[in-house]
């Protein structure tokens, strides 16, 4: 940061706010302390007759690699509502949201995603803004190698075998960097 969004003044300092615990960009001239906070990715499993609907990315991140629809909360809207718009938008698909199912913590990268089960409204989807390709996959026809994130393939290994189990728990979970985490993931 280089200016105040408050008072336009360029006196910011990165330190710690008298009364805080943790630097951050403050104004000398009038004291704003301008927070930064995690990014929530929301997003859902949406299903349609046994079979999951994803999506390739025509965006990068992770451009060519196919992702469940997800993507950054807007303000002035519910987790749910996130997760309902993101896949309409990704794949002009209508999903009837249902419960919360994973939860990723990614602090290294100041991120945590949410995703829903759901259920799409009446089978129909196209291809999105920001996707290049969608469709509706068997779940033994999942392109693991080409999925986009570790938290696409955590949710959908999850989503198999709760299927198989026929209990479907939340999940909270810390996703590691890259460079920390296990060669299986």
């Amino acid at each position: 940061m280089k200016f105040c969004s408050h008072c336009g003044s360029g006196d910011l300092q990165f330190s710690v706010p008298e009364g805080d615990n943790r630097p951050r960009y403050w104004c000398d001239q009038c004291q704003t302390i301008h927070y930064q906070n995690p990014k929530i990715v929301v997003g859902a499993v949406p299903m349609w007759k046994g079979r999951v609907l994803l999506c390739k990315r025509a965006i990068e991140p992770r451009k060519g690699f196919w992702t469940l629809p997800a993507g950054f909360m807007e303000n002035g809207e519910t987790l749910q509502e996130g997760a309902a718009r993101e896949t309409w938008e990704e794949a002009c698909a209508t999903v009837a949201i249902g419960d919360l199912y994973t939860v990723f913590n990614l602090p290294h990268i100041n991120q945590v995603y949410v995703f829903f089960l759901g259920e799409l409204v009446d089978g129909k989807y196209d291809v999105g803004d920001e996707s290049s390709d969608a469709g509706l996959f068997a779940l033994d026809e999942i392109p693991w190698d080409e999925l986009a994130f570790p938290t696409i393939g955590r949710t959908l290994k999850y989503y198999i075998d709760d299927l198989a189990r026929n209990d479907f728990p939340s999940r909270i979970q810390d996703i590691p960097p890259l460079r920390a985490r296990p060669r299986d993931d």
